[in-house]
């Protein structure tokens, strides 16, 4: 596998200076964005159904363990606040579960029985989607996961930086992102999990572009639960309508901070 090659690049990676590593480091992540530019097809592939899925009701399913797991909880736990939708819809399913996020269970990923068990709870519908995400593209938790979908009718993907590998074998679709051996021989972490981390956020965000919870380029749905975010939806009511931002302040706060509702209201009264 390449992913657990040796990188000739940092054979002597250990006498070389902190200024040295971090180059070498910048260096190689130009990996990452050519194993994506290659991917571009596969992965708006993916957006489309995940886009499908999410308007026909259905959820989006991340299964992956280790680094791969941590980073699907990371992007799944995202939507809800950026996009306004219900912690039910991106889901990301990790062996060892949420403690697995702050402490390494790595003995898990092998277990495959409770990887059908974890999928069997999803009660998984044909109309959602699971993608599963592993580096190596042979962790036995997320093929077994992937097998036990497509069972039970739903469209899989499969997403490793190694080629010829399980993940990407037992799923309808496959997204190879091949960034090639690491410079701290095996660590996935680096531009394997990277690339992986690149990805999630490209098939999340173009799925709810698709979906219209963007207009232009602004989140017009985000949950304005802090100071930061109320400042941002003031911004976004002023970008897509001509009033002041205490003005659009005051109108959020007198329409539970919808910025959708209070840019229709000041849009009929200007008509």
């Amino acid at each position: 596998m390449s992913t657990e090659s040796r990188n000739p690049r940092s054979y002597e990676l250990d006498k070389m200076s902190a200024q040295e590593i971090v180059r070498l480091m910048n260096e190689e992540e130009s990996a990452v964005l050519r194993a994506l530019e290659s991917a571009e097809s596969a992965l708006a592939t993916v957006i489309e159904h995940a886009a499908k899925a999410f308007k026909d009701g259905g959820r989006i399913v991340y299964v992956g363990a280790g680094t791969s797991g941590r980073i699907a909880v990371m992007d799944a736990a995202e939507m809800p606040p950026t996009f306004g939708i219900s912690s039910d819809r991106f889901v990301a399913v990790i062996p060892g579960g949420l403690d697995a996020m702050v402490k390494a269970v790595e003995v898990a990923e092998d277990d495959e029985i409770a990887a059908i068990a974890a999928i069997n709870d999803l009660k998984l519908k044909p109309v959602d989607v699971l993608i599963g995400v592993a580096a190596s593209g042979r962790t036995p938790f997320v093929v077994a996961a992937i097998k036990q979908a497509r069972q039970k009718g739903v469209w899989t993907c499969g997403i490793a930086n190694n080629r010829a590998t399980p993940v990407l074998e037992v799923a309808d679709f496959a997204v190879l992102l091949d960034t090639g051996p690491e410079i701290l021989t095996g660590s996935t972490r680096l531009k394997a999990g990277t690339a992986q981390k690149l990805a999630l956020n490209r098939i999340s965000t173009g799925a709810m572009i698709l979906n219209g919870k963007v207009i232009e380029n602004l989140m017009v749905d985000v949950k304005a639960t802090n100071q930061k975010l109320k400042e941002r939806c003031a911004r976004i009511v002023c970008e897509l309508s001509p009033v002041t931002f205490d003005e659009a302040w005051a109108a959020l706060e007198a329409n539970g901070w919808n910025i959708r509702d209070v840019v229709k209201g000041v849009v009929s009264k200007s008509s």
